[in-house]
């Protein structure tokens, strides 16, 4: 996992404010979070060995940031420590949506790192796009999260496996067609929320696969918890030479499980199911 590490702090609301409003109702929570941070615990708590390449500060907030990447053995090894950690502001109102605004701090200074053989690297787009672009060269399989949406640029994308979007991150890099996805990397999932999720691989039909109902508390770290997953169950079960959409179907279906596990709990690190608590809930729904 190379990716960002935050400190995220939450407000919870009724309502999300409109521009220029003051809502005055909220409750307040310090938990560990970022893209990096999110998906690594996915992860490991999906049963893979994991080790974080990533950057914190030199404040207070940095073991508060940490201590759900330690409490899920992710390995630290690698983690660089420069400017201010990373913050996350979050309003999460009382039907789980979110609006979230990011200071990368740390997460904007991490440079490049010698990557040992691993059999998956996973990226984000909340560090810096050369970091990233490092990291796809030295990966035998490079999986892309091209999120926050941002322009990526085709030499990177020339480097992608697999990329993971929702609909507005594929519009950022192919506009509305998202068949032309394929044009640029040999396969792709576009993640659809509730809905679930359409895999894309070159040579074979679109397949959908349909979301898991339930009631939302917090869609924070959703997606998050969709990539990681997704990422374990295929280096743990694919050939990293070619995937086809039959890996893809079981891996998207158990990221769906996951993904709707984790926005029935509220936090983002917090909300991350555990390996038995997803087979559990997809023997339920698919078996």
């Amino acid at each position: 996992m190379v990716g960002s590490v935050n400190l995220d702090l939450v407000a919870r609301c009724e309502r999300l404010p409109r521009p220029g409003e003051t809502v005055t109702d909220a409750r307040f929570e310090r938990v560990p979070g970022g893209k990096g941070a999110n998906q690594a615990v996915a992860c490991a708590r999906l049963g893979a060995r994991v080790r974080l390449v990533g950057a914190v500060g030199r404040d207070a907030f940095a073991e508060e940031a940490l201590a759900g990447l330690r409490d899920a053995d992710v390995e630290l090894d690698l983690l660089t420590v420069d400017e201010p950690t990373g913050v996350a502001l979050i309003l999460v109102d009382a039907a789980g949506e979110n609006q979230i605004v990011v200071a990368p701090g740390a997460n904007g200074t991490l440079g490049a790192v010698a990557l040992e053989p691993a059999d998956a690297v996973l990226c984000q787009l909340e560090i810096p796009i050369d970091t990233v672009a490092d990291a796809a060269r030295d990966a035998s399989f490079f999986c892309l999260n091209a999120a926050p949406a941002r322009p990526v640029p085709e030499s990177l994308l020339a480097e992608v496996d697999l990329l993971v979007v929702n609909e507005t991150e594929a519009e950022t890099i192919t506009g509305a067609d998202r068949s032309a996805l394929l044009k640029k990397v040999p396969a792709a999932v576009v993640t659809l929320g509730g809905a679930g999720a359409v895999i894309l691989t070159r040579g074979e039909d679109e397949i959908e696969v349909p979301g898991v109902p339930v009631d939302v508390v917090d869609t924070t770290a959703a997606g998050d918890t969709f990539c990681g997953v997704l990422a374990a169950t295929l280096s743990a079960v694919s050939s990293t030479d070619a995937i086809t959409g039959r890996d893809l179907t079981n891996a998207v279906r158990r990221a769906n499980v996951a993904a709707s596990l984790s926005v029935q709990a509220s936090g983002a690190i917090a909300s991350v199911p555990h390996g038995d608590a997803i087979d559990a809930r997809y023997a339920e729904v698919y078996l």
